[in-house]
């Protein structure tokens, strides 16, 4: 339905511009244009409570909640697994890094011990 993506569409930037509105308090450009949604929040309301079936506005806002839960879950999942990813680059970099310290431990013993067998016998 070409209509129920648009609302949706219509309060998914509701969301935006309340949060715009919130972090800039003196963006007068975000609060009149926060206040023109709500205005045409109100009159889809009206219209829908008027014109609609019975209950069709209380589905309205169920709608819109459980949509807002579903977009904060995704945001945290995509949160999680930045978090995973970066976990997981330093592990590796953890691993690598504790490699190249044993590594240059063993050369440096294995070169005091050849300088030992070498210089040490002829002394």
């Amino acid at each position: 339905m070409a209509a129920g993506q648009h609302l949706f569409k219509f309060f998914d930037n509701k969301a935006e511009i309340a949060k715009k509105a919130t972090k800039s308090g003196s963006d007068s450009e975000a609060f009149f244009a926060l206040e023109q949604i709500k205005q045409s929040e109100l009159e889809l309301r009206e219209l829908m409570q008027w014109q609609g079936r019975a209950g069709l506005w209380d589905d309205w806002l169920q709608f819109q909640s459980d949509a807002k839960r579903k977009r904060e879950e995704e945001a945290r999942q995509i949160l999680l697994k930045k978090r995973k990813r970066i976990e997981a680059i330093k592990s590796v970099a953890t691993g690598i890094a504790i490699v190249v310290l044993v590594l240059t431990g063993v050369a440096a013993i294995a070169g005091l011990v050849w300088v030992i067998v070498t210089k040490g016998g002829n002394g």
